[in-house]
Formats: structure tokens, C-alpha cells, sequence
């Protein structure tokens, strides 16, 4: 049986009891017109249908669930992942202070303020809010939280696995997103234990490629840049933890550029009324992208994020 080394099985079991309901048994489903125009069978999961529109409040409220006392968190993030802290946070009245990059998407930001969150806008990117975020919890005491680096965000993740292994025939392979490393990991971790032959594709982004590269190397490769509308998978410092997670149950990493994103967001929406944020978006553009490999096989997909602004929405979706 494969599994990483740090997540467990068991555990990944146990999110599914303590996850808020409102985050699991996300819509699975046959996306006809898509597939067939692809050659292919493919089933897309929708985890954009819940209150923080994207798959982060699996990891954070399993998190949650797991702390012992702690007194104030806080963590960094490009918007989702702050999204589902803080909704997490909220429900048990935790203090949280997030930190974002100064050129944030907006409307993250906002939704995390609504949240409860106290968020600061620090640096040009995540990297730099991150270090703001290690800095404030050396000095206030405060418990950094890192997504890919905590194990219980990974395998809260990994719940998404659980279910889409609930169809009735195996696939042949599922692609899904890939930036911090904790939403394939935790999906390949259970995919791999029970259906070892279906095969676990991330994806990353073409400016954005150090996860690509590092898992390529089998070390982790710094970038100093990542230039990418897909803000959500903009990884230029892969967590060594995230890295090791993946490195045995990940059977190959593609990279797709950001037209192939903003065709993927203008398919999603035309075939199957779903608005997508670029991240969201990146499995459905490598198999659009990659079509001849998938070509007559049962794949799956994850559709992970929804989080846009008007702005962006309009330039994404004009013809």
C-alpha cells in the first residue's frame, strides 16, 4: 500500500466527521459536452458551491478541529487559504491575523475581513506576506499556520479523495492543481492506497513552475519570480514538507500557460455555468491542453476555487 510518509490514512478518515458538512460531498458529475469535444470520459468536482468558494475550509476546519489551546494564529496567504482560516476561526471564535501581499485580489481580501479576520497587507507577493506572518508570530507568540506545511491541512484536503473515489468505476487518472502541494497530496495519499493503478497528475502553472521543477529534481527549486494570473498556485518557494508528500504518489507534473487558463475559465463557464478563478481553472486547461493523453480514458478533475473579482471576470470571460 503507498502512502507519504507524514499523512495518514486514518486521519483523513477521521476529517470527514469533524469537517463543517457544509465544506464535504462537493458535486461529482459526468460533464457531458466537455468530454465528448475532449475525446474523453471526464468528471469534473465542483468545489467552488460552499460559503468561501474553493476546497481551502476542508484543511483549515480540520486544523482547527486538531488545536489544543491555542490562543491566537496566524498565517499567509494569496486569498483562499485565508478565506477558509477564517471562516474556521470564526465559528470557534479563534483569533486570526492574516497577512497578504499588497497587490492581493481585492475580493479575497474583503470576503476574509467579512470573515472576522484582521488582515494586513504587507510586501509585493505571498512570499514576503509570509515572512511578515513569521515574524509577527515569533514576536506576539502567536501559532503560524502554513498551508503544505501542516499536515492537517494536507490531509483535511485529502477527504476529496475519499469521495471521488466514490465512483462507480475506477479512473484512469485525476488532475488537480498544483501550488503549496497540499490539495494533491492529500487526494493522492488515499487515491494511491486504494486504487494504486489511477494515475495522479498535478498541475502548475508555465510562470509559475518550481513545484514542477522541484518534483522533477527531487529537491525543492527556489524561483525567484512567479509570473502567473493564477495567483493561487503561485509557488515560488516549495515547503520541503510539500514536496515530500507528493514525491511518491504523484505519477507526473504538466505545466499550462495562462492563455490555456483563461480558455479553461471561458469553457468551464460556457459548458457548465460554473465561474472560475484561474487556479480553479488549471486542471480543466491541461486537459484541454493535453488532450491526446487522455484521449478514451475516464479522467477527473478538480475545479477548486471561485474567487474573482468583477474586473478580472470581465476581461476572462469576454469573447
Amino acid at each position: 500500500m503507498t502512502r507519504t510518509r507524514r499523512l495518514s490514512l486514518e486521519r483523513i478518515a477521521g476529517a470527514a466527521t469533524v469537517i463543517d458538512p457544509v465544506f464535504l460531498d462537493s458535486p461529482q458529475f459526468l460533464a457531458e459536452s466537455l468530454g465528448r469535444d475532449l475525446g474523453c470520459r471526464l468528471v469534473v468536482k465542483v468545489e467552488t458551491i460552499n460559503p468561501i468558494r474553493s476546497f481551502k475550509g476542508r484543511g483549515t476546519e480540520f486544523l482547527m478541529a486538531s488545536l489544543d489551546g491555542e490562543l491566537h494564529l496566524a498565517c499567509a496567504t494569496a486569498g483562499n487559504f485565508g478565506q477558509g482560516m477564517a471562516w474556521s476561526a470564526r465559528k470557534r471564535s479563534v483569533p486570526l491575523t492574516v497577512f497578504t501581499g499588497t497587490k492581493a485580489n481585492l475580493f479575497k481580501v474583503e470576503r476574509m475581513r467579512a470573515l472576522g479576520a484582521e488582515v494586513r497587507l504587507v510586501g509585493k507577493d505571498v512570499d514576503e506576506a509570509h515572512a511578515a506572518a513569521k515574524k509577527f508570530a515569533t514576536e506576539s507568540g502567536a501559532r503560524l499556520v502554513e498551508d503544505g506545511r501542516d499536515r492537517e491541512i494536507t490531509e483535511g484536503a485529502g477527504t476529496i479523495g475519499m469521495e471521488l473515489l466514490r465512483w462507480p468505476e475506477p479512473f484512469e487518472a485525476i488532475v488537480v492543481p498544483l501550488g503549496d502541494g497540499a490539495l494533491l497530496a492529500g487526494i493522492a495519499c488515499w487515491v494511491k492506497a486504494h486504487r494504486p493503478s489511477t494515475r495522479m497528475i498535478g498541475v502548475c502553472a508555465s510562470g509559475a513552475p518550481a513545484m514542477e521543477r522541484s518534483w522533477r529534481a527531487g529537491r525543492v527549486r527556489e524561483l525567484d519570480r512567479a509570473n502567473t494570473i493564477a495567483d493561487g498556485i503561485a509557488v515560488k518557494k516549495p515547503f520541503p514538507e510539500a514536496l515530500e508528500d507528493i514525491m511518491d504518489v504523484v505519477d507526473d507534473v504538466v505545466l499550462v500557460d495562462d492563455d490555456a487558463i483563461v480558455a479553461a475559465i471561458r469553457r468551464a463557464h460556457a459548458d457548465l455555468g460554473l465561474v472560475l478563478e484561474p487556479a480553479g481553472a488549471a486542471g480543466l486547461a491541461a486537459i484541454v491542453s493535453h488532450r491526446e493523453r487522455f484521449r478514451g480514458q475516464l479522467v477527473a478533475t478538480i475545479l477548486s476555487g471561485a474567487n474573482a473579482t468583477a474586473e478580472q471576470l470581465r476581461a476572462w470571460l469576454a469573447p
